[in-house]
């Protein structure tokens, strides 16, 4: 597989958007005509296996949050509105899309969105606006770095020199960016980028075609799950905010004020419901995304992804801090980020529902808490920063454990009992990552057991606490007491 560097792949890829966009025009749905005078077209593009997009993707189209939203406005003044739903494994696409004036609303990660502004701001039609997020995560985590699991690879640091598979101009690409620079690797040159869509990266990493994989939500996670990976690097040690984002052409918001305003409400049903119902919005999800359920409970149980459509400060510098990766992959037209942001929709959809914006703004914790009490060790399930999670095969809802021992204990007395676990999920002892429990490093530190979602992370502890030791998960279930 001949070398791609990332200047080359990215102009590569504006070549195929433009193509792209030429292409569709003549077969795509123009957005701007309808097929009847009362009938308006709603061209939505999302991605249904990017778990931190749901809530304005696959949870609301499964729910009928917004068609319900549109039928009440049918209701009430006449006009009919066809929703058209068209599903992309990236942002490029999208924004290919949206470029031709063929998609009206769509969501994308935080590079993706900079791309977005940055390409469609040449033309008034296609010039599109960045209203709310969809999940986020304050310190960057869930996009990560994955190797095979026999790989000599356990730092971030043994990949110079090596292939890594990325989707150049990505959430996944941008962050590895970030990632390398902090580590002194120059990302052009101290790395072999080879660009590629998600499956076609998770195919060359089993084949061994790549060394590692460097994706957005969900591949690390599902690849993990699968045992067709190990992860060496988690995006939280980069404490950098990471977000997904919709964005709205402002020409079509404009035309169709109203759409923009269903939309928003939908995606604040569809937020409501995720946190209010994880489980089970989890299980719609599955069904949409035809992902592993308990991939998707990873990314949208309690402490994973931060679904919270405010756009919050700490996420506007991050956008801003991320504007020179646009100019590091290729000549893109600069981005006025303050310009580029639009919140007044979402402002007054709030003000709608009689909820105050600026408050749920300034709230930073993860609205999606495990709560309940741990049977097993007889507490409240009160810190994040230690509660864990057990689902068994058969079983309807899952059982909160108060602390990594206590989810080991658990663990060991649901064998005793003949049951199954179906999957189990700990806090990260480093960072606060949600990861799975046997798929986590676990080190013991006097009658503490302790997880860790990396080698690396485990061996930080290690070298700052003379007597931990690192144990196998299965020598941990059996010695937690």
């Amino acid at each position: 597989m001949r070398r791609l560097h990332a200047t080359s792949a990215l102009r590569r890829f504006a070549a195929l958007t433009a193509g792209l966009s030429l292409a569709l025009t003549g077969c795509s749905l123009d957005s701007s005509s309808n097929s009847a005078d009362d009938v308006v077209d709603v061209v939505i593009g999302y991605q249904s296996k990017t778990i931190n997009t749901v809530t304005a993707g696959t949870l609301m189209r499964a729910q009928g949050y917004l068609d319900k939203r549109l039928g009440d406005i049918t209701e009430r003044t006449g006009t009919r509105y066809n929703v058209v739903w068209q599903d992309y494994d990236t942002g490029a696409p999208i924004t290919a899309q949206m470029v031709a004036e063929k998609i009206d609303i769509g969501s994308m990660g935080d590079y993706p969105l900079l791309i977005n502004g940055s390409k469609t701001q040449g033309n008034e039609r296609a010039r599109t606006a960045f209203v709310s997020i969809t999940g986020y995560h304050p310190r960057g985590a869930l996009n990560m770095v994955v190797v095979r699991p026999d790989s000599p690879i356990q730092t971030l640091s043994d990949l110079r020199g090596r292939k890594v598979s990325a989707s150049v101009g990505s959430a996944g690409h941008g962050y590895l960016v970030h990632a390398l620079s902090k580590e002194g690797i120059d990302p052009n040159t101290g790395v072999e980028v080879l660009n590629q869509q998600p499956q076609v990266g998770a195919s060359a990493l089993e084949s061994g075609q790549v060394d590692a994989l460097s994706q957005f939500v969900a591949w690390p996670g599902l690849l993990v799950h699968q045992g067709k990976g190990r992860l060496v690097y988690d995006g939280a040690e980069l404490n950098y905010p990471t977000m997904h984002g919709v964005v709205v052409r402002r020409a079509y918001a404009a035309e169709h004020p109203e759409v923009l305003e269903a939309f928003l409400q939908a995606q604040l049903d569809a937020t409501e419901f995720l946190n209010s119902e994880p489980l089970e919005a989890a299980r719609i999800v599955a069904e949409g995304s035809g992902l592993p359920l308990e991939v998707v409970c990873l990314y949208n149980g309690p402490g994973g992804t931060s679904f919270d459509t405010t756009i919050k400060p700490s996420q506007v510098e991050a956008l801003k801090g991320d504007v020179p990766y646009l100019k590091s992959i290729d000549d893109f037209a600069d981005l006025d980020v303050d310009g580029f942001i639009d919140e007044q929709p979402l402002r007054e959809a709030f003000a709608a529902r009689g909820q105050d914006y600026d408050q749920a703004r300034a709230q930073t914790t993860n609205p999606s808490v495990l709560r309940g009490r741990d049977p097993v060790c007889g507490t409240e399930v009160d810190d994040p920063a230690l509660a864990a999670e057990l689902w068994f095969d058969g079983a309807d809802s899952t059982q909160p454990a108060a602390s990594p021992t206590c989810l080991l204990k658990a663990v060991r007395e649901a064998g005793a009992q003949g049951k199954t676990v179906r999957a189990a999920y700990i806090t990260d002892t480093e960072f606060g990552t949600r990861w799975f429990a046997d798929k986590a490093v676990w080190v013991r530190d006097g009658g503490d057991f302790l997880p860790f979602a990396t080698t690396a992370g485990a061996r930080r502890y290690l070298a700052t606490h003379p007597g931990a030791v690192e144990v196998d998960y299965r020598d941990a279930v059996a010695g937690a007491v």
